[in-house]
């Protein structure tokens, strides 16, 4: 017996000062192999083959296409669209995870299915939803269809959930005593969201933004059928990339891809840089 609680405790000893040192032991090594393994199959592999594809024309290929009209008008009205429905999502989607965390009212259930309709809804089904809500025969006054307000409507609807469920569960953790506390001494409501709220919610918000933009630079169904796809006028990447892809020329989709893939990255790294910064100093 005491031999053996010996030698479990020369383990517990080795383990410790194994993690001490910052080794893994046999079992993190594995979990950590096969996770990497997994995100090499699934992001890693396939984006290098893109990337790949994108330059075997070099870069007189590269340019040639990124300088084609409609390519460009795509790339345009794409990038700026979804970096403007990002910021208005990254407003009123804390907003609302504010109302839905503070404050009980009636029909709140509701609500919060509402929240998460677009992720359950197929997006040529949310497109079809918008056509008949925003189209020429739909109940409202409003018609969007063949206007750049398409794209932003499109936009705006499938990035709807990200900001609300990233920054709702950090309100419910904020404890509301420490907004008391600066209360009491003196600080006035903006004071005291500028110093203490927004800066636990700066990460959340952050990441939320960064998905909701992910998310519209890469959207398809739900504007294929209320954009109308006009070339110059509301046609987007997702659809540049398509048409490519029917006309054989894959080098070029592949290309417009490459884009979106390094803007993508620029936006999560800045993103990334803001959140530190205000939450440095908050």
């Amino acid at each position: 017996m005491a031999t053996t609680v010996a030698g479990l405790g020369g383990r517990s000893a080795r383990t410790r000062r194994s993690a001490a040192s910052g080794g893994i032991g046999l079992a993190s090594g594995v979990g950590l192999g096969t996770a990497l393994l997994w995100l090499s199959l699934l992001v890693l592999l396939p984006l290098s083959a893109v990337v790949a594809r994108a330059t075997t024309g070099g870069w007189d290929g590269f340019r040639e296409t990124l300088s084609n009209p409609n390519t460009a008008a795509a790339l345009r009205l794409t990038i700026g669209m979804a970096a403007l429905v990002t910021v208005v999502s990254s407003v009123m989607g804390t907003l609302i995870a504010w109302v839905l965390v503070r404050d009980h009212f009636w029909g709140k259930r509701v609500l919060e299915v509402l929240i998460d309709l677009p992720f359950a809804l197929p997006t040529i089904v949310a497109g079809l939803v918008l056509l008949q809500l925003y189209g020429p025969k739909g109940p409202t006054p409003v018609d969007v269809t063949g206007t750049r307000a398409s794209v932003f409507l499109a936009f705006l609807f499938v990035t709807l959930p990200f900001v609300v469920r990233t920054v709702q569960p950090v309100l419910l953790e904020i404890d509301r005593e420490v907004e008391e506390a600066a209360a009491s001494l003196g600080a006035s409501r903006a004071t005291t969201f500028r110093r203490v709220i927004l800066p636990s919610l700066t990460p959340a918000i952050a990441s939320g933004a960064a998905l909701s933009f992910a998310r519209a630079i890469s959207e398809y169904g739900s504007l294929v059928l209320l954009s109308g796809n006009l070339p110059l006028r509301t046609e987007v990447t997702s659809v540049r990339i398509l048409t490519y892809i029917e006309g054989g020329r894959n080098a070029d989709a592949a290309v417009v891809a490459t884009v979106l893939l390094a803007v993508a990255l620029v936006v999560i790294v800045l993103l990334d840089v803001i959140q530190r910064r205000v939450s440095r100093r908050g």
